[in-house]
């Protein structure tokens, strides 16, 4: 399943790719039926100094099935990919390395995603290195199984960030109304005495009740 930071991570693969590095990042491995989806595979070579052509083949296997099939192959000598008839013809693409045939991202995608498309998928690289003198082939096998489901589920992670904000919101509040007790009492015991004046017109006010009092009972 594609996590909620999953963009960030191409994104930051996109930057690093730009200045001449390479991260292996997982592919998702949960699709939501009907929309597009992206089947990601980064192979980075080892030596970026080192000259290199190389070449992808996509392969597929549905669930219960026992064999693979080539589903998509990819040259960067040729304008178009080739992609299998069948369920992946018009919604398969290449999404990976362009304009070099140096070729680190492989990933290809899904227009809209089938319930044909759950299954098994291997994604191949056939590399060779061009060293003094001679030249060195290899290849790649990245294997991951995909899921389609019909309502995107959400992860562990997005859950527990949610219950950590509540908490956090909850804390901050505690926290700020006991800031404005505290600043209520230390405001109200550094309170000045009462006016002087004030206070002897109030002792004089009630000298004035008393005596009126007296006479009255005289």
């Amino acid at each position: 399943m594609e996590v909620a930071g999953f963009p960030l991570l191409l994104g930051l693969l996109q930057v690093l790719g730009a200045q001449g590095g390479c991260v292996e990042v997982a592919s998702g491995t949960e699709a939501v039926l009907g929309a597009p989806f992206r089947l990601l595979c980064i192979a980075c070579k080892r030596r970026s100094e080192t000259p290199a052509e190389a070449e992808s083949e996509w392969f597929f296997r549905p669930e219960g099935a026992p064999t693979f099939q080539k589903i998509l192959h990819y040259n960067p000598e040729e304008e178009q990919p080739w992609v299998a008839p069948g369920p992946f013809l018009g919604v398969l693409s290449w999404n990976g390395s362009k304009g070099t045939r140096d070729l680190q991202d492989l990933s290809v995608a899904l227009s809209e995603v089938g319930h044909a498309h759950a299954g098994l998928y291997v994604c191949r690289l056939r590399r060779n290195l061009t060293f003094e003198g001679y030249t060195y082939s290899l290849a790649r096998n990245q294997t991951l199984r995909l899921a389609v489901v019909d309502k995107a589920r959400r992860d562990l992670a997005s859950i527990v960030s949610e219950i950590l904000m509540y908490v956090l919101i909850v804390v901050l509040t505690l926290w700020l109304a006991a800031e404005m007790l505290y600043c209520y009492r230390k405001v109200a015991a550094a309170a000045p005495p009462p006016d002087s004046a004030s206070e002897h017109l109030a002792i004089t006010s009630e000298s004035k009740e008393n005596c009126a009092g007296v006479q009255v009972a005289e």
